[in-house]
């Protein structure tokens, strides 16, 4: 009985040899992923990125290459060998800086996240910058925003001044 068992399996083993041998090979894609632990809002440098060729299967949706990631940042904390996407990364627009501006209230930093958009508000109700994207909240009092570069500038002016207020859109 045990003989005849071990004919069955061996068979069997034999069958899914034969399969996988016979299988269509699907290639490989390269896909840039994280060559060590890094924090959100830090422009990506050579450094930061490197390049794995997995099964096109298991290649994530959106992927990036090196060169479209490199100078671009996380909007979230990522470990080493995580796959960068579109979805990972901050917008590639020469027209967008990032500058870190430090809150009036710092209960408000718990209620934004990467990817928050807000307006961000100075002395005397001015209006330093509308509809800027939150790339970062760091210590829960100073956020990290992308904004036009004049938009940029003034709340980096603005910030020496005292802190801002946002409001959340």
């Amino acid at each position: 009985m045990l003989l005849h068992l071990r004919r069955i399996l061996a068979g069997l083993l034999a069958l899914v040899a034969v399969g996988v041998a016979l299988m269509p090979d699907r290639g490989a894609v390269d896909v840039a992923v994280t060559a060590r632990d890094l924090p959100p809002g830090v422009p990506l440098g050579g450094e930061d990125v490197r390049v794995v060729a997995v099964p096109t299967a298991f290649a994530p949706a959106g992927a990036v290459s090196r060169e479209e990631a490199l100078g671009r940042a996380l909007v979230g904390g990522a470990r080493s060998g995580e796959p960068l996407t579109d979805a990972r990364l901050t917008p590639a627009n020469p027209g967008v800086s990032s500058v870190a501006v430090r809150l009036a209230d710092a209960g408000v930093a718990g209620l934004l996240r990467p990817g928050s958009r807000v307006d961000v508000v100075g002395a005397e109700s001015t209006v330093l910058a509308s509809d800027a994207s939150v790339v970062a909240v760091r210590d829960g009092e100073v956020v990290v925003l992308s904004a036009t570069h004049t938009a940029a500038r003034r709340l980096a002016a603005e910030t020496l001044a005292g802190p801002v207020a946002l409001v959340l859109r």
